[in-house]
């Protein structure tokens, strides 16, 4: 299974103060260069972000779904990419103290990583989560203090 968590030194508000900004993705997620809220309010259920992958010389645009958003503790979304499929990605973010306990839980969920699904696409899922929820903790644990609605750099580390 693909699921990993991460312990960020911050409160659950200071987390999902960059989960419902879609801007601050590209900052986070592995792989994202670029990242946009495209319909609807995010991170609310129906509402999508674009975000662009580059891959060496390949660029790669495409769009994530809110599915499920219940403000402060989950979040699920359905990540589209092209003729590989879907995948569903759970985040689910508890208080730990004063901290916060984020889990992440990615599984293929249509087309063909969806009917390929193994122990080593999960190891793989795993990796990159391990550098994902990293990231996640560097851009909420760099904002704290910062005031709501703040413009952070967009530089990538």
């Amino acid at each position: 299974m693909a699921i990993r968590h991460q312990l960020i030194r911050r409160p659950p508000a200071d987390v999902w103060a960059v989960l419902r900004d879609a801007d601050l993705y590209c900052r986070w997620v592995i792989g994202t260069h670029d990242s946009w809220e495209q319909e609807g309010s995010w991170p609310e259920e129906g509402a999508s972000l674009g975000f662009t992958l580059k891959l060496g010389p390949v660029t790669y645009r495409s769009r994530t779904i809110s599915r499920i958003h219940r403000p402060g503790e989950r979040l699920e979304l359905e990540s589209i990419a092209g003729r590989a499929g879907t995948a569903r990605i759970a985040i689910e973010v508890l208080p730990w103290g004063g901290d916060t306990l984020v889990t992440v839980d990615e599984h293929p969920l249509r087309g063909p990583t969806a009917r390929w699904h193994n122990t080593a696409l999960d190891a793989l899922i795993q990796l990159r989560h391990r550098g994902m929820l990293a990231r996640l903790a560097e851009v909420v644990e760099s904002r704290a203090g910062a005031p709501a609605g703040e413009d952070v750099s967009r530089a990538r580390s």
